[in-house]
């Protein structure tokens, strides 16, 4: 991999925050300076994104080495010094040395091992895949949530149908002589005293203000009310046609004569 010299310095002492940052002892590894075996070298380190940063100091202005956290792993490892909380960064590369660092305390190698294992392009990819699952979970769950109550407003806003099981009910309210639900319409009485249906009818909006019913709309608890109310254009239609026809017939015979 070739890298700008200028470009990463530039990036490492930019303004941009940095994920984590923190003193490590460091012996050696891939861009490392050699230290001795046994004690180490004490640098500053900053991780930005997928690259870890080593300075001389936390005022350092130039960046001591580089690591490029792909295609690795992030291991607890043993120190050379003892009471040292080591961990390794290795690499799938052969012939590439695990790149050995400790940290000062069991809060701070849990701090940099889960930072460390987290900065790779690949983690951030399995991230956002699992986040887009979960994303399209809750579009089905909410769609279904929807259907589910356009259904249910859809069976409270059905009208129910009439029960016929007893004689004495019509639409769940008992009928009597003497009392009857406001607005009903006894459709079936009108026709069995004699009184025809077209003639019902005709009389349109008298008869439904007879009964205390409104001459814009009947009420709608009874369907065959509503049937009868909006069938009355439609005769009205039929009756001006047929009075038309009637009228154009006798002209035609007239032209049909020699």
């Amino acid at each position: 991999m070739k890298l700008n010299e200028r470009s990463v310095a530039h990036y490492a002492l930019s303004d941009s925050p940095a994920d984590h940052t923190g003193f490590l002892r460091t012996w050696g590894g891939p861009g490392t300076p050699s230290t001795p075996s046994g004690t180490g070298r004490r640098c500053w380190f900053v991780l930005k994104g997928n690259l870890l940063f080593s300075f001389e100091s936390r005022e350092g202005r130039a960046p001591l080495s580089l690591v490029v956290l792909e295609g690795c792993t992030v291991e607890l490892a043993e120190a050379p010094v003892p009471e040292e909380f080591a961990f390794a960064i290795c690499f799938d590369a052969p012939g590439v040395r695990p790149h050995l660092l400790a940290a000062e305390g069991p809060a701070a190698q849990e701090a940099w091992v889960k930072a460390l294992s987290r900065a790779s392009f690949g983690y951030m990819r399995l991230v956002v895949r699992e986040l887009e699952s979960q994303l399209q979970d809750a579009r089905q769950s909410l769609a279904l949530q929807r259907r589910s109550s356009w259904k249910s407003v859809a069976s409270c806003c059905k009208p129910q149908a009439p029960n016929h099981r007893s004689a004495g009910l019509e639409n769940g309210h008992s009928l009597s002589k003497d009392s009857s639900p406001v607005g009903l319409v006894d459709v079936a009485g009108i026709r069995s005293s004699g009184q025809g249906l077209a003639e019902w009818e005709l009389q349109g909006p008298a008869s439904l203000l007879g009964r205390g019913q409104s001459p814009v709309s009947p009420e709608t608890s009874c369907f065959s009310t509503l049937h009868d109310w909006y069938g009355q254009e439609i005769v009205e239609l039929r009756q001006c046609w047929q009075q038309r026809a009637k009228r154009s017939q006798p002209k035609c015979e007239e032209q049909d004569k020699p």
